[in-house]
């Protein structure tokens, strides 16, 4: 518990010193709100890496820190994140677009004090929504722009359209892999599409269940070289999480396992990626007017 407290007191510091210097007393989250969330897209180039459990891992860490965090589960075939929180939903996104329900009203609170937004099942494919459909996303997302420090989107896997339009709307996108050789080639195939029209994205990569800091570190290496030298991307060093046996016994247990095992080395290592991502939290990509605007380019393109 007091290496939990410890990491919290860590992070929560450096929330404090991304805030304007001013004669008043803000809080973290009054003072970010007034320029807006913070949007990273979490998204990996195949399934089965981890990035849901990372996803809802670092928004208990955001939250523990002080934080206003919103976590929305965009994967809309397969969301996952209230299983991994055991949490059983009556309503999510698909209510909020059939104006069955405000968005107010499908937010939940998840463990350790973050929102959590169900995700949708059975749209998986965005281009079968109808343009009405689509607004109902947009505007349900502008919302949440006005009412969080920092919202994570996990995206689903892979490189479709709609995994797209939540990358490019976003201000980072945290790319998750594995060491296995597919990952690592869809993870870069995924840098890469992301990327495209816009290499001033602050793109970052996380190598999970590595067995080791040098392997994870040759991983992020290999592609950061090579987004660099064919993109003209930069790369940011994400760390990694290692391949823990508390990892899919918190899963298989529904907990979180920054809260089931807060001392383990992969809680301590998503501590370590909540303040790599804090020290980014104020880049913005505002080319086109803030995350609301972004949203509407992408889904109505």
């Amino acid at each position: 518990m007091t290496a939990m407290i410890d990491q919290a007191t860590q992070l929560r510091t450096l929330v404090e010193k991304t805030l304007p210097a001013t004669g008043a007393v803000a809080s973290p989250s009054a003072a970010r709100r007034r320029n807006g969330a913070t949007v990273i897209a979490i998204t990996s180039g195949k399934g089965g890496v981890g990035k849901s459990n990372v996803a809802v891992n670092l928004a208990i860490k955001f939250a523990m820190a002080g934080r206003d965090v919103v976590l929305l589960d965009a994967d809309l075939g397969l969301a996952n994140a209230d299983v991994l929180c055991n949490l059983d939903l009556t309503f999510n996104l698909a209510h909020v677009i059939a104006r069955k329900k405000d968005l107010s009203e499908v937010i939940v609170k998840g463990p350790g004090g973050f929102k959590l937004i169900g995700g949708a099942s059975g749209l998986a494919r965005m281009a079968d929504l109808t343009d009405f459909d689509r607004q109902r996303i947009v505007q349900a997302l502008a919302e949440l722009e006005r009412q969080a420090d920092i919202i994570l989107i996990d995206t689903g896997a892979g490189i479709s359209p709609n995994v797209l339009a939540f990358t490019r709307a976003s201000d980072q996108i945290l790319v998750v892999t594995t060491p296995e050789p597919t990952a690592i080639t869809d993870a870069y195939a995924t840098i890469k599409v992301a990327s495209k029209g816009n290499t001033h994205r602050r793109v970052s990569l996380l190598v999970n269940q590595a067995r080791s800091a040098a392997e994870a570190r040759g991983v992020y290496e290999r592609i950061s070289k090579v987004a660099k030298q064919f993109l003209g991307v930069s790369v940011y060093d994400a760390g990694h999480i290692p391949s823990d046996e508390n990892v899919p016994q918190a899963v298989r247990r529904r907990t979180p396992f920054v809260i089931a095992a807060p001392k383990c080395p992969a809680s301590q290592c998503i501590a370590q990626l909540a303040m790599r991502l804090e020290q980014g939290v104020n880049f913005r990509n505002d080319e086109t007017g803030g995350f609301f605007n972004r949203m509407s380019r992408w889904f109505f393109k």
